[in-house]
């Protein structure tokens, strides 16, 4: 039983929602433009703030649907539906393995987990965005901020999980650490599309 729950998880979370989007509504591929990721902060940058905030709830509603289905009727897959949807968006099968960066799935685990943990996620994401202007600093920052609440607001379990996706979040912001460093990194910028 719990195979199944991981790849219908896996297979949820490796639809790739914004390379989707992209191509139907701006007929263009967002992975030869921008950091060629079609995660929400590149659509927005190619495709507009609209597809970009389209992408964004889609891949966060990808993750929230199985995990809090499991948080509700499956409780004890809630942990291993979590995995599988991350695993299938930083890995999708139909793209090589080559998928996104797991920010807004981690959004969208949260929120199944608990309405409470989603939101400290997002206000902490706005308020370092407001601050520092880098959305790839924001979401590092506000990834290290949730795991830290959690530490102290809940079981080691999901402790442990928080840890573990965060050392995949951290590993795909590699190029973005590096242009950060560098001072190279493109700050927030929303194209009226």
């Amino acid at each position: 039983m719990t195979f199944y729950f991981f790849i219908i998880s896996y297979f949820l979370g490796s639809l790739p929602s914004g390379l989707i989007l992209s191509k139907i509504f701006k007929k263009q591929d967002p992975r030869d433009s921008g950091s060629r990721n079609f995660g929400a902060t590149n659509i927005t940058r190619v495709s507009g703030w609209k597809t970009g905030l389209s992408t964004l709830i889609l891949d966060v509603l990808k993750a929230f649907i199985p995990v809090k289905i499991c948080m509700v009727n499956f409780e004890q897959h809630t942990m291993i539906a979590s995995i599988g949807v991350f695993l299938g968006h930083i890995f999708p099968i139909w793209l090589k393995f080559k998928g996104g960066k797991g920010v807004a799935v981690l959004i969208g685990i949260l929120f199944g987990h608990s309405i409470i943990y989603g939101l400290v996620y997002i206000f902490s994401w706005l308020f370092t965005a407001i601050l520092t202007k880098y959305s790839s600093l924001s979401a590092l920052i506000s990834s290290l901020i949730i795991t830290i609440f959690i530490f102290f607001n809940s079981d080691k379990n999901f402790f442990l999980l928080l840890l573990i996706l965060n050392i995949f979040i951290y590993f795909k912001h590699k190029e973005n650490i590096i242009r950060l460093i560098n001072n190279k990194e493109p700050s927030i910028k929303l194209r009226s599309k």
